[in-house]
């Protein structure tokens, strides 16, 4: 049957609501609803282009594509296209068809090389290199049990440390900006960053619709954020979206500690299940992560292909 790609309607909610449900089905350990899904297109920053593209087969969508430009890297033209079709979907063409309209996309826009995430599993890395794509680096996809798992015991709180929520810094939340940029910067990545732009962070990252105030957890020195876990939740699903510490206060058991309140909140709520990702060289969180508990649940390789 024939293929159909086009863009993802924002404001008709059967379009968000299926590609959320494409995203739940390939990447069952990501947290994706429909609201989420209209919410990221729409609250996109202007210069990544973002779009989302759908394909469609006999009227029904049955892959998805996230799309644009790396708007903050300090090298221009970097590009990426995250591919995901339904699992009972693939083999039809649709993957290869909506690769294409995001390659042809992005290289109007100046695009002259494309990052995309592909499952680690011998058909989609076979996908991969059919269209030109070579791996670069990996990333584990974790799953805890919250309903059925024994989380460890709660860490001592270290001498002139507090504990503050998300919801704590509502008033201002510029300190825990800081934070996480501060720690995004020295993340695992194929593409440099600048993240500098507090009031995209604002709009985009605190007033994420998934984004749980009250779970997201904040070790506080002297009045100032040291480390934080940043926590989404969707339903009874708990999904840890970045955990760090300041450059200054590092080795000192204080992003462990956030994290681990953080989790105890989240099951005392009613939370079932916490998933989280982590690069496969970042061993200081994996091991943070297999101290609470967490088991490796899938892999992802990202891939990058030259244009022109």
């Amino acid at each position: 049957m024939t293929v159909i790609v086009r863009a993802l309607r924002a404001e008709d909610p059967a379009d968000a609501e299926a590609f959320a449900r494409i995203r739940r089905a390939a990447l069952p350990f990501m947290l994706a609803t429909a609201e989420s899904v209209a919410f990221d297109l729409t609250h996109a920053h202007p210069d990544s282009h973002f779009q989302m593209l759908v394909a469609e087969v006999g009227g029904e969508i049955v892959g998805t594509a996230q799309t644009g430009l790396a708007y903050d890297s300090p090298e221009p033209g970097q590009g990426f296209a995250n591919v995901y079709v339904h699992p009972d979907q693939q083999r039809r063409g649709a993957g290869s068809q909506i690769l294409r309209a995001a390659e042809e996309r992005l290289a109007a826009l100046g695009a002259t090389a494309v990052y995309c995430w592909v499952l680690d599993a011998p058909a989609n890395l076979a996908f991969a290199e059919k269209h030109g794509y070579r791996s670069s680096r990996s990333a584990h996809f974790l799953r805890l049990d919250l309903a059925h798992g024994t989380l460890p015991p709660l860490p001592e709180l270290p001498e002139g440390i507090e504990l503050r929520t998300g919801a704590d810094f509502a008033d201002d939340p510029r300190p825990l900006f800081e934070v996480d940029a501060e720690t995004m910067a020295d993340e695992p990545s194929d593409i440099g960053v600048e993240f500098t732009d507090y009031e995209h962070w604002l709009a985009e990252t605190w007033g994420h619709p998934l984004f749980d105030h009250e779970l997201t957890t904040v070790a506080v020195r002297d009045g100032r954020p040291v480390a934080f876990t940043m926590a989404r939740g969707a339903g009874t699903r708990y999904g840890s979206v970045m955990t760090g510490t300041a450059r200054a206060h590092r080795g000192l058991g204080l992003a462990k500690l956030a994290k681990a309140h953080s989790l105890h909140r989240a099951r005392a709520a009613g939370r079932t299940e916490a998933f989280t990702g982590n690069d496969t060289g970042n061993g200081p969180m994996l091991a943070i992560n297999k101290w609470f508990g967490y088991e490796i649940c899938a892999t992802e390789v990202r891939h990058v292909r030259e244009l022109g």
